[in-house]
């Protein structure tokens, strides 16, 4: 059993910087690849990137390229998302998920571990 944990989340002004972290237990990380998803009520969970277990080309939706970088420290079972140049649209439930089937995953149905969540907002 994996589990993952967020944090990091909190509240910003437009064109700040945030850096979320997801520290993982349990299973072999460094065989994973993690990925970022991310919620606003009312809406479906949208992929924002992934990064494969060798750090090997990170893969970004188009809204955050430029902006958000994936990276991972395998000796610290943890990923982290850095987000620069915020915009009010960014903000939302962000999420950290691991597949252990994938190199590189970016369905939801891909995933099979999930973290509960940390709240990104951003203030126009």
């Amino acid at each position: 059993q994996v589990q993952l944990v967020e944090s990091g989340g909190g509240l910003v002004q437009a064109g700040g910087s945030l850096r979320l972290s997801c520290a993982a237990s349990g299973g072999t990380f460094s065989t994973y690849c993690m990925g970022w998803f991310r919620q606003v009520p009312g809406k479906e969970r949208e992929f924002v990137g992934a990064i494969s277990w060798r750090s090997a080309n990170p893969y970004y939706v188009d809204s955050v390229k430029g902006r958000f970088t994936i990276s991972r420290d395998n000796a610290k079972n943890t990923v982290y998302l850095q987000m620069n140049n915020l915009k009010p649209e960014d903000t939302a439930v962000y999420y950290c998920a691991a597949s252990l089937k994938y190199l590189l995953a970016v369905t939801i149905d891909s995933y099979d571990y999930w973290g509960q969540g940390t709240q990104v907002n951003v203030s126009s």
